[in-house]
């Protein structure tokens, strides 16, 4: 879209103008290159179906505040412009009303079908691709770590099997539309207050293919697609899932069939991820708390705890303070794109004793009035209230 031109600048008018001024600037645009009224000026031409783009986004209330916000990629470029957006013209000259120019409503209706549609366009009917499809799948939090392969089923439309999409019987072939040579699209002429004017419309022969099926395949009734529950195979690579957002799976060529030999759409597949029991999971990193004892954290531990796949030992310092963040580093989950693991952060809680007896209140006085004692001698059994405390909490 680098060499499309602002909707605001096309139309002469200033981001936040009001409807009517929108609108206003439309009429004065539309008159102007008309093509009618420029006969033969190609320039003329596709600067009126740049007016009417612009007009059909931002007379629009909700394209026109995407298109605000996100620019071009907040609207649809392969949205046709015709209907209710190329088609608000109340008030025009004293002919409004609900239906725009009422008894002139077909002052402009130039393009396929009314409104201001597909316009002169040489590949109306060239090849088109096929809608994308969107779905859901659930994974395990394990799944999208490790990676997996899952089935998924959906019910699309398909290219019919017996005729190949043509929609002609076997054996059979289209032919060019006698009405409209092809085109897709008939031509008329009327008088109108501006003089003769064109009016582009869909050729009721061959609904606007341009090509009439004299023997319909059965299998599909000549549309070229029936409608088949498939079932698809879906990598899903290890690592996915280690942003804000739910990851989607893009597969190509999965989605609806083109239409006039136009590619097939995609298939997006979104993924909700499961949680896990211990961990959370921020990026590459996993996250957890582990809950400790005093006696663990004062004198320091080994700890084994439960990884996704394997056991893992994390080493408690002596003196860890409550909240302490220990790190196993190269624990965590491999980089979806590089491969290099990210890490396990345990965050330290350490469980203070609630409901003691007197005898054990009183251990724990003793024990914070007695002096340090010294490590014994090698060979001999350490004593003192310090060993007292953590025989009594182990």
């Amino acid at each position: 879209m680098a060499d499309k031109r602002d909707y605001y600048e096309v139309l002469g008018i200033k981001k936040g103008a009001s409807d009517e001024e929108i609108k206003s600037a439309f009429r004065k645009m539309a008159m102007k290159y008309h093509p009618d009224r420029n006969q033969g000026d190609k320039d003329a031409e596709e600067k009126f179906k740049e007016v009417n783009e612009a007009y059909s986004v931002l007379s629009d209330p909700d394209k026109k505040n995407k298109y605000d916000r996100f620019g071009f990629a907040g609207v649809d470029p392969n949205a046709g412009f015709g209907g209710a957006g190329g088609a608000g013209f109340d008030g025009f000259g004293g002919f409004g009303g609900a239906g725009g120019f009422g008894g002139f409503e077909d002052l402009f209706n130039m393009f396929s079908g009314g409104g201001f549609g597909g316009g002169y366009a040489s590949n109306y009917n060239g090849p088109r691709e096929g809608a994308d499809i969107q779905q859901r799948m659930n994974i395990t939090f394990e799944e999208a770590v490790f990676g997996a392969k899952k089935k998924i089923r959906l019910t699309k439309n398909v290219q019919c099997p017996d005729c190949k999409g043509t929609g002609a019987k076997n054996g059979t072939s289209k032919h060019t539309c006698p009405t409209c040579g092809g085109r897709g699209q008939v031509e008329s002429v009327q008088q109108t207050i501006l003089g003769p004017m064109r009016t582009m419309r869909t050729c009721s022969t061959c609904g606007g293919t341009g090509q009439v099926i004299d023997t319909p395949c059965p299998t599909c009734g000549g549309s070229g697609i029936i409608r088949k529950t498939v079932e698809l195979t879906v990598d899903i690579p290890a690592g996915i899932g280690g942003g804000a957002n739910s990851p989607v799976l893009t597969l190509r060529g999965q989605g609806e069939p083109g239409t006039n030999g136009g590619p097939a759409g995609d298939l997006y597949i979104v993924l909700n991820i499961g949680k896990h029991d211990t961990f959370t999971r921020k990026g590459d990193d996993l996250y957890m708390t582990l809950p400790i004892n005093f006696t663990q954290a004062a004198l320091g531990d080994e700890v084994t705890i439960k990884g996704l796949r394997e056991s893992l030992v994390c080493k408690i310092p002596a003196g860890t303070q409550p909240g302490t963040t220990l790190r196993m580093r190269g624990k965590g989950v491999k980089n979806v794109r590089t491969g290099r693991p990210g890490d396990i952060l345990i965050e330290v809680k350490v469980v203070v004793p609630t409901n003691l007896t007197d005898a054990q209140k009183d251990m724990l006085r003793n024990f914070g009035e007695a002096p340090v004692v010294e490590q014994p001698p090698a060979g001999k059994k350490k004593g003192g209230w310090s060993q007292k405390v953590k025989d009594f909490f182990e």
